[in-house]
């Protein structure tokens, strides 16, 4: 090789050397490690408890190399939608069912329906309406002041329609859940509205000394498929409903949604990841540890009128059995509590344990008869 060459190819390789110190590229390394598989999900406020179900997702997804889950806290259902297709970085959102409907209808997110996708329904997120001890029912909120949460929250749209469907109409106001409950307190408000799965943080260690109370929400006066009937027990907040009694109210579904990452290859790739692993290890979720309300998520179940993400459907057609097969004890759970809403939503008289249980097991052995 000729002296000129040599001092050629020295002399690049310096300049490589100066431009890429070593220093920069192990720096770079663990930039690129860090960053590999993360997914970013939008929750609601932390006085719900979406907060709690990401870092569930995240406790079972992480692995430390290959996968992580970043939680955002938003603003509330319509203003993740809005995240979910304008803003950086968010893949994903948990919001409810009722507003993925509203933003449809009132055309708020131009392509809404087919840019958007869902990966699963999740938990029902019970309606909240606690109210001061000059109130006993919801039909004495007639014309009185009633806050729903900040301005396109879940709850904010969930309690103007439920509003509607009962013919009260309301003085709204919109503060946030922890500044409603101290004007609640103050007698400043008659009532606060709140969406959220029970036991929701916002309520917990409050008693009925000072009068606050939850107000039954008639479920036979809501002509709407969006909403279920449903109870709030002692279990759930035993300092506000006493033992034994159970307040009447309606619940609103969940649902994990996802933005369009059509045009994204790694964050799609990404997502995908993160639905193998969840649906692959989904029944840990609803071991001990954490919350109850994974228990009520069937990953199968689905949204009429919206498209599932394709990684999520191609793994449940690949493992649809496994997916709609719930345990024994699940299933018991489940059919107990279809058995209370059927009579609750009629009027009929709740139905003893004990009738439920010979119920279901005549169901057992009619389902075995037609599977032989």
């Amino acid at each position: 090789m000729s002296r000129l060459r040599v001092c050629t190819v020295t002399a690049f390789v310096a300049l490589l050397a100066a431009l890429h110190p070593p220093s920069a590229i192990a720096a770079e390394q663990p930039v690129a490690a860090i960053n590999r598989g993360v997914v970013e999900l939008e929750t609601s406020g932390a006085a719900g408890i979406s907060v709690r179900i990401a870092e569930d997702l995240a406790n079972l997804i992480d692995d430390g190399t290959t996968r992580r889950v970043v939680p955002v806290v938003g603003k509330g259902s319509l203003h993740n939608l809005t995240d979910l297709k304008y803003l950086r970085g968010i893949d994903m959102a948990i919001v409810q069912s009722d507003v993925l409907d509203y933003a449809r209808e009132q055309r708020l997110l131009p392509g809404l329906e087919w840019s958007l996708t869902y990966i699963t329904r999740l938990y029902n997120e019970e309606f909240h309406l606690l109210a001061g001890a000059a109130i006993g029912s919801v039909t004495e909120l007639a014309n009185k002041k009633v806050n729903i949460d900040l301005r396109g929250s879940g709850t904010a749209i969930t309690a103007s329609r439920l509003f509607d469907l009962l013919k009260i109409p309301v003085t709204v106001t919109n503060d946030s859940p922890e500044v409603a409950l101290d004007k609640l307190r103050k007698g400043e408000i008659a009532a606060l509205a709140f969406v959220a799965g029970k036991p929701a943080p916002l309520f917990a260690g409050l008693k009925g000394d000072d009068g606050l109370h939850f107000l039954a929400v008639p479920f036979n006066q809501i002509s709407s498929s969006a909403y279920v009937p449903t109870r709030l027990a002692a279990a759930d907040y035993p300092g506000l409903i006493p033992q034994g009694r159970a307040v009447e109210t309606v619940a609103v579904g969940s649902v994990l949604a996802v933005a369009d990452l059509r045009q994204l290859p790694e964050r799609a790739r990404n997502v995908a990841n993160f639905v193998d692993v969840f649906f692959t290890g989904f029944q840990t979720l609803s071991t001990p540890g954490y919350h109850p309300k994974w228990r009520d998520v069937n990953l199968a179940a689905e949204l009429p009128g919206w498209h599932r993400y394709p990684a999520a459907e191609q793994w449940l057609q690949r493992n649809i059995q496994v997916a709609n097969t719930p345990k024994p004890d699940d299933l018991r759970l489940m059919f107990a509590r279809f058995i209370d809403e059927r009579r609750q939503a009629t009027g009929s008289p709740a139905l003893p344990q004990q009738d439920k249980d010979l119920v279901f097991q005549q169901f057992q052995s009619w389902q075995k008869g037609q599977t032989q």
